[in-house]
């Protein structure tokens, strides 16, 4: 990306950490645990593994059969420090690790959000899974949600030595961010293009950068609404919108 546009992201990323502890690699002693509180997964054929040679890294969902949606702040090891292609492949096609398969990244793909947000397209190998749909509609405040992801089960070592093998799941509910400013700072403004949400049951964090935050219904019936950035470890979590970026996704999957 630009280097004007890395040090925006790093910046606004940078803040981010400070006030809701974001961590988009499980390898520290520090870092958050698994979806913590929540329960095993039981379908979620669009959720897709990354990792960074070969390590756990962030989760991420497949939009189509070769592109793939996740958080920014996974790609790079630091703001002006972009982790290369040839380190990043997925485990897709199954909501337990040891049993997907593994796809390569296919180089000088990546696409960044235009609208500056935490939220990055990458082109891979061609997948056998069943892409997520899009939402068409904005989250309502009381809506619940469910975010899934491969988040670390422990929270006295680090994160790297305990990663989940099969993926799991959180509920949480929308919070009206004008009437909630102070429970929602680092997640999300009045007017921006991101959401501040509280844990219902289980709340993603360390390992669960990037995982897709999809509406509760019936199987097969669920819809993409916004990509996880962050949480708090506690009660809140933070997540960029999908409906302002329709058209800069489905620009993307032409390519």
């Amino acid at each position: 990306m630009p280097k004007s546009r890395r040090s925006l992201v790093g910046a606004l990323l940078a803040i981010a950490a400070i006030l809701v502890g974001l961590v988009a690699t499980p390898g520290s002693a520090s870092a958050t645990s698994k979806v913590i509180g929540g329960k095993k997964a039981t379908y979620a054929p669009w959720a897709v593994r990354m990792l960074v040679d070969g390590k756990p890294h962030c989760t991420g969902t497949a939009v189509s059969d070769q592109w793939i949606i996740s958080a920014d702040h996974c790609f790079s090891d630091a703001p002006d420090k972009p982790i290369k292609d040839a380190r990043i492949t997925y485990l897709v096609g199954s909501l337990d690790v040891r049993t997907a398969t593994e796809v390569k990244v296919v180089k000088g793909s990546r696409v960044a959000d235009p609208q500056l947000g935490d939220i990055m397209m990458i082109k891979v190998e061609k997948m056998d899974v069943t892409p997520a749909k899009l939402s068409i509609a904005r989250v309502r405040t009381g809506q619940q949600l469910k975010v899934v992801g491969w988040g670390a089960t422990c929270t006295d070592r680090p994160e790297l030595k305990c990663q989940a093998k099969k993926l799991r799941q959180a509920t949480i509910r929308i919070l009206d961010v004008r009437r909630n400013r102070t429970r929602c700072v680092g997640f999300a403004a009045p007017g921006s293009k991101s959401f501040c949400a509280t844990k219902v049951k289980g709340e993603p964090a360390g390992g669960d950068s990037g995982a897709p935050v999809m509406t509760i219904a019936p199987k097969g019936k669920e819809r993409l609404a916004g990509i996880f950035f962050g949480s708090d470890r506690e009660s809140m979590v933070g997540a960029e919108y999908v409906l302002p970026r329709l058209k800069w996704i489905r620009r993307t999957l032409k390519k």
